[in-house]
């Protein structure tokens, strides 16, 4: 961990507004136009086996951290500032007697009073990874949020329409009881993770002039590495856990519907927020009712002669009293009835439709009486051809 000397010589000479080719007040998109240029033409993955453009490549994206975050940016243009106007001359060390003039002066004194308690570290730690001469920086990491989870839920064909509440058997991956996901065997000191660099991830390679972050296979993204791994997790910091919870499924939810259950799923870290449960439902059929949309179908069987003469059919309702259709006169088979309101249940409360199909019945055996009904028919149609247009042209 560098002392307050370190910081000055290190970190205080580099100018990352030069290294990125901007104005000092350049926009933030300004900033990030030219760190996308130079991070693609500088990519090692498009210069291989150039040293030169490799730390070309390292020096921009170490200056677009600074100077790409708000925060870190208003800090080090203030810590420039001090600098130009001498406050960081020869001897102005944190640990060091020396100050304006040989005064005694001390700039961690300074910026203890500026900065806080904590003086040059606390101010500018956050920024340089360094610390002033009196006390390390904190080695804390950042809150991490839970993973999310999936779960199924199969639900009655009636409970689909009305809604109904479920309990879930949910696994999840959850921070390690032993070491609370740190990683790390308790009692053990934490370090910077050296893979990284505290950052949480590694900037790695597309094959082609991007680049993209992946999280740090040392430290699995949590910053720190520590002496001595969990004897329980192996270092992952990842355990199980096992919960029962109560999930809400809305009125109207269709067959393989994907429900967001916000903070649901698994704890986060470090005291970062729970993931999502995402819940796929699927529906169990019904034997007599079908599902198109909003609207529930129904097959209605009519014989020959409830088509032909026309009738009143009585047909259920899902959950309601049975309706009565009207059957025309020459019904053909196929017809759909259209009754209002009596569907499944949209978003906003209303209702969608029941359509119901008419679907004639052929007699698979006929009595005698039956049989010659229907050849006096025949005889009385006969003059009827209805294949006749078959053959036309």
């Amino acid at each position: 961990m560098a002392d307050t000397d370190g910081f000055r010589n290190d970190w205080a000479t580099k100018d990352f507004y030069q290294v990125l080719g901007v104005a000092k007040d350049a926009s933030a998109a300004e900033i990030k136009t030219a760190y996308r240029k130079l991070a693609r033409a500088n990519h090692p993955d498009s210069n291989p086996g150039d040293d030169k453009l490799h730390e070309k490549f390292k020096a921009v994206a170490e200056a677009y951290d600074v100077v790409g975050d708000e925060a870190k940016r208003a800090k080090y243009d203030e810590f420039r500032s001090l600098q130009a106007r001498g406050g960081f001359g020869p001897g102005m060390g944190g640990g060091g007697g020396g100050g304006f003039g040989g005064g005694g002066f001390n700039i961690d004194d300074l910026l203890r009073e500026r900065g806080g308690a904590g003086g040059l570290g606390d101010m500018f730690g956050d920024i340089f990874g360094g610390g002033g001469g009196q006390r390390p920086r904190t080695q804390q990491a950042r809150p991490r949020r839970g993973a999310d989870v999936e779960s199924t839920a199969t639900i009655g064909f009636t409970d689909a329409l009305d809604g109904v509440t479920v309990s879930l058997r949910l696994t999840s991956d959850t921070a390690c009881a032993t070491c609370q996901g740190t990683g790390g065997k308790p009692g053990t000191r934490p370090h910077i993770c050296p893979e990284c660099e505290g950052a949480g991830f590694i900037v790695a390679g597309t094959g082609g002039a991007f680049s993209i972050n992946e999280t740090c296979p040392a430290c699995g993204g949590r910053q720190l590495v520590y002496d001595e791994a969990c004897p329980t997790c192996h270092g992952s910091g990842r355990g199980t856990s096992a919960r029962s919870i109560q999930a809400r499924i809305p009125a109207g939810v269709k067959d393989g519907a994907r429900i967001r259950l916000k903070g649901k799923g698994a704890p986060g870290e470090q005291g970062g927020p729970a993931g999502d449960l995402f819940v796929t439902v699927k529906v169990t059929p019904h034997r007599v009712f079908g599902r198109k949309g909003d609207n529930l179908t129904l097959d209605v069987p009519v014989s020959f002669d409830e088509a032909a003469l026309g009738g009143e059919v009585k047909i259920p309702t899902l959950g309601g009293a049975p309706v009565t259709l009207k059957l025309p006169a020459g019904t053909p088979n196929g017809r759909t009835f259209r009754v209002r309101g009596k569907g499944a249940t949209r978003r906003d409360g209303s209702k969608g439709d029941l359509l119901a199909t008419i679907e004639v019945q052929v007699p698979a055996t006929l009595d005698q009486t039956a049989r010659e009904a229907l050849e006096a028919y025949r005889a009385a149609t006969a003059g009827k051809p209805l294949r006749a247009g078959l053959f036309d042209g």
